[in-house]
């Protein structure tokens, strides 16, 4: 029997002929094996989809194919997570003594939350990512309601209740969200993809574009917003809307609705003390003439200072000994650039850096819509949140409370990051080639 045509009849799993001399297709000099065509990459339109947003939405008939996963970004992420352990404990030993009377306790938080990420990642990137399409809308409820239950019974910790108590372990439904969002909004833009972006019936463009899409992202917004959580609202608008905009939404309803994002966004500034005060503090610290409100931030940015090209060095801080309150937290970056300089400050960048740009990379050849667009959320997510971090402690945003993602201690947001990334390994072992 010809070899192209020895086709496995219960997986529908063909084998890929190599060209004379070469490697498989796409394979990246990785061994691959060639899946069969994805079930829902459909004709999306008629009508192209202009500029960079093209690379990312799949249409006409074309071949899925499995390799290897994508191994520059298994190094990345698993530095990334190895340097934020090392980090995490230099930063946190004495506040945690001090907290707990044990300085290893921040820490082996870390660690378990880093263990149980892994074992997610090491079940996700075995399966086939359309697998996973068939739990994102009982996923999406669940991740609602936890959200809706959070301001009846959710435990406090400062001003913000943000954490649900299940069996003596706290979580943070926000978290859980920010993974949902991607993969409900992924699923939604595939699914919706031929009526998004049907330019020729406004209405139909306007309704699945932007409507709907919107509608759903600033009912989840609200949820989180109800938790004095402003951070994790900006992060996950920010994902949803990078999602919508890739799949296709018309560029007049994305304008429209980040106009109307922004005067929301100044309403809710302007009429809300917990925000107000926030920016206020931020505008106008010499108002404050006590400096609880400004103290973690004048503490940070002395850490910074402090640093200078080289550092202090690993393990040698002197602001994380209770000057810089949440050293372990949202504001270890301070640490790291007063232990390792300007030049630790860079290294972390960087990582994040060549992150967001591997991850977009791999977006692009994503051999469907959801598989695309749930890499780009995942990039975004990762990378927004690091850069937000970065300009909280640098003191050219508001102080939000937001974790730096991989090197703050934190046990659902840890083992959530280190699951995502399981995900999108599981994805970057496909590509695509079309049909001839």
């Amino acid at each position: 029997m010809n070899r192209d045509n020895n086709i496995d009849r219960r997986n529908n799993i063909r084998p890929l002929r190599r060209p004379e001399g070469g490697q498989p297709p796409h394979a990246g000099g990785r061994k691959t094996s060639p899946a069969s065509p994805s079930k829902t990459a459909k004709p999306l339109s008629s009508k192209p989809v202009s500029g960079v947003r093209n690379a990312f939405i799949r249409s006409g008939d074309i071949v899925r194919i499995q390799g290897g996963i994508d191994r520059p970004m298994l190094v990345i992420i698993l530095v990334l997570i190895g340097y934020g352990l090392i980090m995490a404990f230099s930063a946190s030993y004495a506040y945690s003594l001090v907290k707990t009377g044990d300085s290893y306790y921040f820490i082996k938080r870390q660690l378990v939350a880093v263990a149980l990420g892994f074992i997610a990642m090491i079940i996700l990137i075995r399966m086939d990512y359309r697998t996973i399409t068939k739990f994102v809308i009982p996923g999406m409820l669940l991740a609602v309601l936890l959200l809706a239950i959070v301001p009846i019974v959710g435990i406090s910790q400062g001003v913000a209740q943000r954490w649900l108590s299940i069996g003596g372990i706290s979580i943070q439904p926000s978290e859980f969200m920010k993974i949902m969002i991607i993969l409900f909004l992924a699923l939604y833009m595939e699914r919706f993809g031929k009526n998004v972006i049907d330019y020729q019936n406004k209405g139909a463009s306007l309704v699945y574009g932007a409507v709907l899409p919107f509608g759903m992202l600033l009912v989840v917004c609200a949820l989180v917003l109800l938790e004095k959580h402003i951070s994790g609202t900006a992060i996950i608008f920010i994902i949803g809307f990078a999602i919508i905009f890739v799949g296709g939404c018309e560029l007049i309803w994305i304008l429209f609705t980040g106009l109307f994002g922004t005067t929301v966004l100044a309403i809710v500034i302007q009429n809300w003390d917990y925000a107000a005060k926030r920016v206020d503090t931020w505008l106008n610290p010499e108002k404050y003439s006590s400096l609880d409100d400004v103290w973690q931030t004048i503490q940070g940015l002395n850490a910074i200072g402090s640093g200078g090209i080289f550092g202090v060095g690993l393990g040698n801080s002197r602001q994380k000994y209770m000057f810089v309150s949440q050293p372990q937290n949202d504001f270890i970056f301070p640490i790291i650039c007063e232990e390792l300089g300007l030049i630790g400050a860079a290294s972390v960048i960087i990582l994040f850096i060549l992150f967001v740009w591997r991850g977009y990379k791999i977006a692009s050849r994503m051999p469907d819509t959801f598989s695309a667009l749930t890499v780009v959320g995942i990039t975004t997510h990762i990378g927004f949140q690091a850069a937000l971090n970065m300009l909280v402690v640098t003191n050219l945003f508001p102080n939000t409370g937001i974790a730096l993602p991989f090197f703050s201690c934190g046990g659902t947001s840890t083992a959530m990051q280190v699951a995502e990334m399981g995900i999108l390994l599981c994805m970057s072992k496909y590509t695509y080639e079309r049909r001839s």
